[in-house]
């Protein structure tokens, strides 16, 4: 089955900076099976940063979601949906299904690798990772990040993946790279300089 980005608009004002894990339980509460679907990610939501650890949320704002296009069915149940995460609420308006294009470069805010939180070693577990999905590309990692699930912090890194061909840009996308994909982890899009 072919991988595609489910993307739904969002109707509200704003939501914290570091909404991954939230984002993730809130999601979870409305469709439990995505505990079990290891291929599910959860893309990052975008907005404009207003200070304070918050985001307002733009008319571009999205909340998408990557799956093999056969799970399409169990994640509209979100339309018209309200979504809390922590102290912030947002409605889920009507998606549209996106197709993974092949770019030559791409980009995720955040991947997280279990033990490696050292920039040398992570980038080589990286590279593993990369070696095993059968992808090849020049790696470029980027700003330590962290991110909170429930009461710890996870570190990671920005990671870019550049030189790639068709094949291996699509194959990259579909599978990402690292853990958490359910909390915006790892999930690659077009990389935009």
């Amino acid at each position: 089955m072919p991988v595609v980005d489910l993307a739904f608009r969002l109707t509200g004002s704003k939501v914290p900076v570091d909404h991954g894990y939230a984002l993730y339980s809130a999601i979870s509460g409305l469709i439990p099976e995505i505990h079990d679907a290891k291929n599910i990610g959860v893309h990052p939501i975008r907005g404009t940063y207003s200070g304070n650890g918050e985001l307002m949320l733009r008319d571009s704002s999205r909340l998408v979601v990557r799956m093999e296009s056969e799970q399409i069915g169990q994640f509209l149940k979100l339309a018209g949906k309200k979504l809390e995460i922590d102290s912030y609420s947002f409605r889920v308006g009507v998606p549209e299904v996106r197709v993974l294009l092949p770019r030559a470069a791409l980009y995720s805010r955040l991947v997280t690798i279990k033990g490696f939180m050292e920039p040398a070693e992570f980038l080589e577990a990286a590279k593993r990772q990369l070696e095993k999905i059968e992808v090849q590309a020049e790696l470029q990692i980027g700003e330590r990040r962290t991110f909170r699930i429930k009461d710890k912090q996870v570190v990671g890194f920005e990671l870019a993946a550049t030189g790639l061909d068709a094949e291996d840009s699509i194959r990259l996308q579909e599978n990402g790279l690292g853990g958490r994909r359910h909390m915006g982890c790892g999930v690659f899009v077009p990389w935009r300089r």
